[in-house]
């Protein structure tokens, strides 16, 4: 593997125009939600990045035929499903490979996969993913870290997650669509990337509705139909825009945002003293002077996102005064602390707390990304830094942001990737 960097020279004013990407976060669920029908489905939007290229393996491998048109449309026939096992290489590359479990067993009754990998920052276990499962009949054996998983047929039942997870909450309402029956999911994630899977299995033909609350019902129904859907907007990669206009002292227009998906981004930006103006699918978002310090505590949406705690903690490193961080939702999200040490923030964490004491100025470092929303904030970080800052490991940055130095080029940043070249 290459270890590509970033070359970023700090204190450059950002100011423009940034159309927002597809949501990678909705696109893998859509995805994988194809292989229910029989046939063409078209997702537009869909955005340009490691992970998503990883899921399209996924279901080529699995006999699917894809092919990308133009404005990030794709086609993806689900017709010629030949198989139920995906190679393990495959399936250890990506953590949202899972997803394919539910959809699996809805149309052919069986599954067999490796446990999936993706970054490591904390614990993710499938129990909940599993546990709904087998309550819709489906029987799973774990062995040497394989999955395996069958169901002659599935039948609707009342499920309770133990935690809000949006990842058993796909999976659980992509089998459930095709079970006998009726489902209800208790303690249900509420994100919007559950309210668009739910829009797509609809127009599918599917029966389900409550996505959005705690409790989704599904009514089982015998087929499904291909359909046509264009994915929703990326509300991480748009608050990351947002945190880096208030880092540069810009001004940063935002295309193609849904600001309801951001309320809590955007109250936690105007505490610290941001100018934020709304408008239908746009945002304009403006700042001068000291950033103010904020708490800040991740809970599942529609609490603040955890997938914005690291860019918030490299703004906060920046601010007149103190601020406090909990972080609720995993247990190994400060891996960019000591990276942003070494730029001079001044910060300290234990256990799952912060505490950001605002530094006057940031130094240009040789940093590491060690996953991609704390890569993510080490860019954002190195924006407002003095002079140069060498960002390494960036292809973690490239499994969430799609064209992200062409993005922030186009608004006046000095950025660059260099790429080794090996003898």
């Amino acid at each position: 593997m290459t270890m590509e960097s970033f070359i970023i020279t700090g204190k450059q004013r950002l100011e423009g125009t940034i159309r927002v990407s597809g949501a990678k976060n909705s696109s893998l669920p859509l995805m994988a939600a194809t292989l229910l029908a029989e046939g063409t489905s078209v997702l537009w939007e869909t955005p340009d990045l490691a992970d998503i290229l990883h899921m399209r393996q996924v279901l080529e491998n699995l006999g699917c035929v894809i092919h990308l048109g133009q404005d990030r449309q794709m086609s993806i026939d689900a017709a010629s499903l030949r198989d139920f096992e995906v190679d393990e290489r495959l399936m250890r590359t990506m953590r949202a490979s899972n997803l394919i479990l539910g959809p699996l067993l809805a149309r052919c009754g069986r599954v067999r996969i490796a446990m999936p990998g993706g970054c490591a920052i904390g614990s993710r276990p499938m129990d909940q993913h599993l546990k709904g499962l087998k309550e819709l009949g489906v029987r799973i054996r774990e062995t040497h870290g394989y999955i395996e998983a069958a169901a002659e047929r599935l039948r609707g039942a009342d499920i309770y997650l133990d935690v809000p997870s949006v990842g058993a909450t796909e999976n659980i309402m992509m089998a459930a669509v095709l079970a006998e029956g009726t489902t209800r999911i208790h303690n249900a994630a509420r994100e919007p990337e559950i309210v668009d899977l739910q829009n797509f299995l609809n127009k599918m033909g599917a029966k389900v509705r409550g996505a959005g609350l705690d409790v989704v019902k599904i009514e089982g129904t015998k087929r499904l139909t291909p359909a046509e859907h264009t994915v929703i907007p990326d509300r991480i990669e748009a608050g990351t825009h947002l945190v880096a206009a208030v880092m540069t002292q810009g001004d940063i227009q935002l295309e193609n945002v849904i600001p309801e998906h951001l309320e809590p981004v955007i109250a936690k930006l105007r505490q610290a003293g941001a100018l934020i103006e709304v408008e239908d699918d746009r945002m304009r978002v403006r700042h001068e002077g000291p950033v103010q310090p904020v708490d800040i505590k991740t809970m599942p949406y529609p609490g603040f996102p955890t997938d914005m705690q690291p860019q918030f903690m490299a703004m906060l490193a920046c601010a007149g005064g103190t601020s406090i961080i909990t972080e609720t939702i995993f247990e190994n999200r400060f891996q960019h602390v000591d990276e942003l040490r070494r730029m001079g923030a001044n910060i300290r964490a234990e256990g799952r707390t912060a505490v950001i004491r605002g530094t006057d100025k940031l130094e240009g470092s040789f940093v590491e990304t060690t996953d991609l929303r704390a890569g993510a904030a080490l860019f954002l970080a190195a924006l407002a830094a003095e002079d140069v800052t060498v960002l390494e490991k960036v292809t973690h940055i490239d499994r969430g942001y799609e064209n992200l130095l062409e993005k922030y080029q186009a608004l006046g940043a000095k950025v660059k990737r260099m790429t080794p070249h090996h003898p």
